[in-house]
């Protein structure tokens, strides 16, 4: 359901660009009496607006998807309403980042268009995940990547890759506990590189299922070392039995990237 605001005429839309470190987080949406991405924000948004005389203070944000606990963003995307007419939009990034504890950084911040929407105006979602193969990970990479002691092969995860793309049942890489109604996404890519000496899995669709991102990086990853040809991972994808999927890789690698838009 669409966020929306009694009169659009006397409030203005922002877009936040936001990247942080979620380890410390019980991932980004509110939750009484947890630590989490959205609530921070929040907060600091109400004590901006807590100095404006004429600003209500209580302010919702809306958030382009939920990044479970222990996910990492380096550009989730979110909107609020603020009757502050004084402050120029870009202004929001100082003034929120002075409030912001040093794991949540805003980024940019722009005006937009009154019924902009971060979650149902979004066309697609990147997410990057991190893999330290073949050696130690440094004490500064442990909370960002993916430990694997092997040096998996890059052709073999890429064909295993180019199978998940179009539009497609994803019941494979289902959590049993997420209650989408469907579960068919588009995927776009989902393919692996190396950046550095990290191998860096990327995968785009217009939405993703709970934890799904993670179970498909275990289960390439699980079918690979296995040497599984691909032809029977194609039929795993397409009997969708969530018991054919490999173990769900851990949330520490996993990086909301970017969000692109139909406006």
């Amino acid at each position: 359901m669409r966020q929306t605001t009694p009169d659009h005429a006397l409030a203005r839309n922002i877009k936040l660009l936001i990247a942080y470190d979620g380890t410390e987080f019980s991932g980004w949406q509110r939750q009484d009496g947890r630590r989490t991405v959205q609530g921070t924000i929040e907060a600091a948004l109400e004590n901006i607006h807590a100095d404006q005389r004429s600003a209500k203070k209580k302010v919702n944000l809306c958030g382009s998807g939920r990044t479970d606990a222990g996910v990492h963003a380096a550009g989730q995307a979110a909107n609020f309403y603020t009757s502050i007419k004084s402050m120029g939009a870009d202004r929001f990034v100082p003034a929120l980042n002075s409030f912001l504890p040093q794991d949540v950084r805003i980024l940019e911040a722009v005006e937009t268009l009154p019924d902009f929407h971060a979650r149902f105006d979004a066309k697609m979602r990147t997410y990057r995940y991190q893999i330290i193969c073949g050696r130690h990970a440094l004490p500064h990479e442990s909370r960002y990547a993916l430990q694997l002691w092997r040096y998996p092969r890059l052709d073999i995860l890429n064909d295993y890759g180019r199978l998940l793309l179009g539009e497609r049942d994803c019941s494979l890489f289902a959590s049993p506990q997420d209650a989408s109604k469907s579960r068919s996404r588009y995927i776009s890519q989902a393919h692996f590189f190396i950046r550095g000496d990290t191998l860096i899995f990327e995968i785009s669709a217009n939405a993703f299922l709970w934890k799904m991102v993670r179970s498909v990086l275990g289960t390439l990853l699980y079918y690979e070392e296995r040497g599984i040809p691909t032809e029977q991972l194609k039929r795993a994808i397409d009997s969708g039995d969530r018991r054919l999927a490999g173990p769900t890789a851990p949330a520490r690698g996993l990086f909301l990237w970017k969000v692109d838009y139909y406006r």
